[in-house]
């Protein structure tokens, strides 16, 4: 009795060990198409993947029904691990030391996603999780901007304040980056150019309000 009491335990064990496997296993496989996409590569060929991840090919099958599954899961990690870079910055004190530390993360992390936001631009129909990380990372970073400026933007009327902060999101995200980027900048002068853009939108701020 005691030997079939104690069966239930023992495999629920062995299935809780398969699954948390199975799950080092996809993540493996996942970080293998990171890995390539940071090493400049825009294809992954299951040989390749299942190469760089040290697994057969057989298993990245077992894993993902196939290589749209398993690039779109690489890209939501990727776009998860954005959002951990995300880190507090100053939100009070000198105006210029604050810019400095937005343009410096922003700069670095848009460099960064770049490889990934151009996979993603190849996906024909991104899954739901990958809209869904996308939203959360631009309100993360629209929320952001309000709290680092917030000293500036509250001197502004509800809608000027909207219009700016968004004037402020528009040159502080991915699409402003790529632009210069793709104009032959490099990453330097973006980020010079970025910092010009914040301070120009904030000196909005200091003007006084028109007169009716």
């Amino acid at each position: 009795m005691n030997e079939s009491a104690g069966r239930p335990r023992t495999e629920g064990r062995a299935a809780d060990g398969r699954a948390e496997r199975g799950r080092q296993s996809r993540v493996k496989i996942a970080e293998a198409v990171l890995s390539l996409l940071d090493d400049g590569e825009s294809t992954f060929p299951a040989e390749r993947v299942a190469e760089r991840a040290g697994v057969s090919r057989r298993l990245v099958f077992h894993h993902f029904a196939d290589m749209s599954e398993l690039v779109e899961t690489a890209i939501t990690r990727r776009l998860e691990q954005l959002i951990e870079q995300i880190k507090p910055l100053p939100t009070s004190g000198p105006r210029a030391t604050r810019v400095a530390a937005l343009t410096e993360q922003r700069a670095r992390i848009l460099e960064w996603i770049t490889p990934a936001q151009l996979t993603l631009m190849r996906l024909a129909t991104p899954g739901d999780r990958v809209a869904e990380v996308t939203r959360e990372v631009l309100d993360l970073a629209r929320a952001r901007l309000a709290e680092i400026f917030a000293e500036e933007l509250e001197r502004l009327p509800a809608s000027r304040r909207s219009e700016v902060l968004h004037g402020l999101d528009a040159v502080t995200t991915w699409g402003a980056w790529y632009h210069w980027r793709s104009s032959g900048l490099s990453a330097e002068s973006a980020a010079r150019t970025m910092e010009t853009a914040v301070h120009a939108l904030l000196a909005t701020t200091d003007q006084p309000p028109a007169s009716s």
